[in-house]
């Protein structure tokens, strides 16, 4: 397989695409915030597991993403491997599918084809909240659908395709990212197609680096388009996903959208929603959503590239990331991945309110 240009280009510029993430909804944020819509409205936690959730406020929304230290860099990464290891119910749940590994491929460089191996560093945010009514009876069916999914973020734009038309089912280039046991989209209540324009002044840095590779037969997109699956999960999955809450409750269901092919950078990301009724409150019901995005770690490898063009100096891989560059912009996933994971949480729990 020969390696696209974009995936060769430096890091740096190939941060200012990965902000571009999965189509997930998102609320209004300004790019200096890249903290809670409001203090009471998003409360932030060490671990949302060790707060009772008869301790939570009406409207108010428990959040952590790891971070102990929000400026360092890639504070609130972590190696997939180590994933695995350290949070293994979180991995287990949160990995495109059982038994997911780092991709193996062939690339092809200057004429010569060899293996590659792609380590993946991941950004994991979960939140809680109380929805004031029994579990039983949310609809779960009226989230997984692709109308649904229109309404959250007016700034990307998604068509439905069909199991057909899923690049990892059809794609010898790109039978790492299949999956082993039925095809992407068989078993979805929308199999989604989106695209989201870069935003603010990443444009301009993608035009300059074009530019400098004047003559090159690819250009790297100022879009970024990803598929996805968006489906209901059974009870018959609930013991998983109690490890994984750590609430003695059942599981009546969850909501998952698993992006598993993006043109740039992300190799997977997946938003799970569990669904259980409140301890000693049946009345009641805790939602507690996950968001989990994987990074190839070669972009955050080469740092000081493109160090020397003063339009790119503040693209540097973790800070557009993480929401500390001042190219982090807009009212949509440019903001950065914690403003992204707040504001798609925010969200959800307001659409799981109005219903």
């Amino acid at each position: 397989m020969r390696i696209p240009l974009r995936q060769q280009l430096p890091a740096a510029l190939a941060a200012a695409l990965t902000v571009a993430l999965p189509a997930i909804p998102v609320r209004a944020q300004t790019p200096a915030a890249n903290t809670a819509p409001a203090p009471e409205r998003v409360k932030d936690v060490p671990s949302v597991t060790a707060v009772d959730p008869a301790a939570i406020k009406p409207g108010q929304i428990l959040f952590t993403d790891h971070r102990e230290n929000p400026s360092a860099p890639e504070n609130g990464l972590i190696p997939y491997l180590d994933w695995l290891k350290v949070r293994p119910a979180e991995a287990t749940a949160l990995a495109p599918y059982p038994g997911y590994k780092e991709p193996d491929y062939t690339v092809t460089v200057n004429g010569v084809t060899k293996p590659r191996h792609e380590t993946l560093k991941v950004y994991v945010a979960e939140g809680r909240f109380v929805v004031p009514r029994p579990a039983e009876a949310i609809d779960l069916q009226a989230f997984a659908n692709l109308a649904f999914v229109q309404k959250m973020d007016p700034a990307i734009k998604h068509r439905a395709i069909s199991a057909a038309d899923v690049t990892p089912n059809k794609d010898p280039a790109a039978a790492f990212a299949k999956r082993p046991d039925r095809p992407w989209c068989e078993e979805a209540g929308a199999c989604i197609e989106s695209r989201y324009d870069l935003e603010g002044k990443l444009p301009l840095g993608v035009k300059l680096a074009n530019k400098l590779e004047e003559g090159s037969a690819k250009k790297i997109a100022e879009f970024v388009s990803f598929q996805s699956e968006l489906r209901v999960l059974g009870p018959d999955q609930g013991a998983a996903l109690k490890a994984l809450t750590k609430i003695d409750t059942s599981v009546t269901g969850g909501l998952e959208q698993t992006i598993f092919w993006v043109n740039q950078i992300l190799r997977f990301g997946k938003f799970l929603a569990v669904f259980q009724p409140m301890p000693n409150d049946p009345t009641k019901t805790v939602v507690t959503t996950y968001m989990a995005l994987a990074i190839k770690g070669d972009v955050l490898d080469r740092k000081a590239e493109y160090a020397r063009v003063p339009v790119l100096k503040n693209l540097l891989p973790a800070q557009v990331l993480m929401g500390n560059s001042s190219f982090n912009t807009g009212n949509s996933i440019s903001a950065g991945l914690p403003v992204y994971a707040r504001n798609r949480i925010a969200a959800f729990a307001d659409a799981l309110t109005k219903r």
